[in-house]
């Protein structure tokens, strides 16, 4: 991952470090979840739905300069709250970096162990959606020669 993810994920994990109850980080994912622009209604098709969320999360990537970016919207707002911190740190990374990535940070400020089980679910269904893009846009370089 390139230093800026890096410094992204270490952000966020000094973020998560200054509330001490797990209601605080879920204000704080809610605040995450308002910040996140609302994809245009046109945007939130079938296809960009992440299958295995109990809330409905559209995302959508675009390769510029052989980099990933990603936008997303939920129709719940911690939910909408989760997706953003994973696009946070994800978009402006290489596909290459993102098909590999472990998303450690997830783990150290104990996101998914404090989750729901139908979030966690989620959870999963949002890192993996974006790992299957990373490799749709690695197998896609790789047939058109770049």
């Amino acid at each position: 991952m390139s230093e800026n993810s890096k410094k992204t994920e270490n952000e966020i994990v000094e973020e998560f470090g200054y509330f001490d109850e797990w209601l605080d980080k879920y204000e704080y994912l809610i605040e995450l979840g308002k910040s996140l622009p609302s994809m245009p209604e046109s945007s939130k098709t079938d296809d960009r739905l992440i299958k295995g969320c109990q809330s409905r999360v559209w995302l959508d990537c675009h390769v510029e300069d052989g980099k990933l970016y990603f936008s997303a919207d939920s129709d719940a707002i911690i939910t909408k709250g989760i997706i953003s911190l994973l696009i946070k740190v994800c978009s402006g990374e290489t596909p290459e970096d993102l098909s590999m990535y472990d998303f450690g940070f997830i783990e150290k400020i104990g996101l998914k162990d404090n989750l729901s089980p139908t979030r966690a679910n989620g959870l999963v269904s949002m890192i993996a959606r974006i790992k299957e893009m990373a490799l749709e846009a690695v197998a896609s370089k790789t047939e058109n020669g770049k």
